[in-house]
């Protein structure tokens, strides 16, 4: 995918410091793709250390962002902007399991003889330079840098203003620790810039940047999608439903909604739309109810689900925005749904192909869901908030894809490379 780098953007002029530090990401992107695994594994132990030794000051400029983003009145994404020691314990275990991955660069897939003779393969390598574009999160900084630096790509981070202090101060901890490991400190880089023209420029910087990936809401993937000249692998939004089918063993079920719904509400994993089975709703749903109201969870109800609930606080009809719809918060919309078909046909037509799930003890119920459900993850008898790339063993993730092509799910180290073939021949000329 890489593309020679002109020494001017033919079109549109962009900023100094994006041209200056895309420049300085393609330089150094052709040293990393070179770099044995033993130092870039070094590499990513050294940062891990280094975020523990200077944790106080990525504590405090986090402190900054958070308090300007509650006066601001941003009180939903507040969650995910928030570092504590025990988070940034949690990135550096992640940053550790991925150093212990086996390294993906130089993997060979395939090999084999054609009937010309010749030895036809393919051989995994690295994308190149890898722009980023995400929303609030700053664990987001220091997965995708550690997992790019792993599978030999330079990244450009445009991470959002609230969390533009933290931010810069993970980014400087980052380049000071591989620089020390012998691995080029400008192969990382973030755009400081709080502009939001500079997204724009991003996007249109073909022969640049190799790919974009888009990691926040809706809004976002979908400019990034319809304005980019740059290859994109989108991040989509989740909508998420759970189906609780009438054998489900309830006790079960109902932890396992809880989780997926309260556990982190504002992740794009967390349930957002709830389907009870028509035969158990008049049971189950009170069970549901009260679970959820210790939690302050509000519900957005269908008619019947609404009878079923009617005169408890926090329950409220659902309309037809509710169906379709990212809270990432504590609400939910129920629906009563009769059986498997309907529970089918409702996530086919408002499901985001993020993550599914259903409960249930029918072991046909749950085949024919795991075979029709179209989506990236679909669950049998598990919270969806599973749907992390530590979670699925690959160490850390760059983001949820929607898209079938070129990843799919949570995007790991294997996700961020492409192949090359390669051809062994013995003075072979084609008849």
């Amino acid at each position: 995918m890489a593309t020679t780098l002109t020494t001017q953007p033919t079109a549109p002029q962009v900023s100094a410091e994006l041209r200056t530090k895309v420049a300085a990401a393609r330089a150094a992107a052709k040293a990393l793709a070179r770099l044995p695994t033993a130092v870039k594994n070094e590499a990513i132990r050294r940062a891990a250390a280094a975020l523990r030794e200077h944790q106080e000051e990525i504590l405090a400029a986090n402190a900054q962002d958070v308090e300007q983003a509650r006066q601001g009145g941003s009180a939903a994404p507040l969650d995910r902007l928030i570092l504590n020691p025990s988070r940034i314990e949690g990135i550096i275990t992640d940053m550790l399991n991925v150093a212990a991955l086996p390294d993906p660069v130089g993997e060979v897939i395939e090999m084999r003889t054609v009937p010309s003779g010749l030895q036809v393969g393919r051989v995994r390598v690295p994308l190149g330079v890898i722009g980023v574009i995400y929303e609030a999160r700053p664990n987001v900084t220091v997965d995708i840098s550690t997992l790019c630096l792993k599978a030999g790509n330079a990244v450009v981070l445009r991470g959002s203003k609230d969390a533009l202090r933290s931010n810069i101060a993970l980014v400087r901890v980052l380049r000071e620790a591989i620089a020390a490991a012998g691995v080029p400190a400008d192969a990382l880089q973030l755009i400081e810039s709080p502009d939001r023209s500079v997204v724009g420029e991003m996007l249109r910087l073909r022969g640049w940047l190799d790919v974009i990936i888009p990691r926040g809401g809706a809004e976002l993937i979908r400019y990034v999608a319809e304005n980019a000249t740059v290859p994109v692998i989108e991040t989509g939004a989740g909508v998420c439903h759970t189906f609780l089918e009438r054998t489900a063993d309830l006790a079960k079920a109902i932890e396992v909604i809880y989780n997926a719904k309260v556990r982190r509400p504002t992740i794009c994993n967390a349930l957002d739309t709830l389907l009870v089975d028509r035969a158990i709703a008049a049971q189950a749903l009170p069970l549901v109810y009260a679970r959820m109201a210790a939690a302050g969870v509000e519900m957005h109800c269908c008619p019947e689900s609404y009878r079923i609930l009617s005169g408890q606080p926090n329950v409220r009809p659902a309309t037809d925005e509710d169906w379709g719809k990212e809270y990432l918060s504590l609400t939910m919309a129920v629906k009563v749904v009769d059986g498997l078909d309907e529970a089918l046909a409702h996530i086919a037509q408002y499901g985001s192909g993020h993550s599914e799930a259903i409960l249930t003890n029918d072991y046909r119920a749950a085949q024919r869901f795991l075979q029709e459900v179209d989506a990236a993850a679909v669950y049998v008898n598990a919270s969806t908030q599973f749907t992390d790339g530590a979670q699925f063993g690959l160490g850390a993730e760059v983001g949820i894809s929607t898209q079938k092509l070129h990843a799919r799910g949570p995007m790991g180290l294997h996700a961020i490379t492409t192949y090359k073939w390669i051809i062994l021949g013995d003075g072979h000329v084609r008849p």
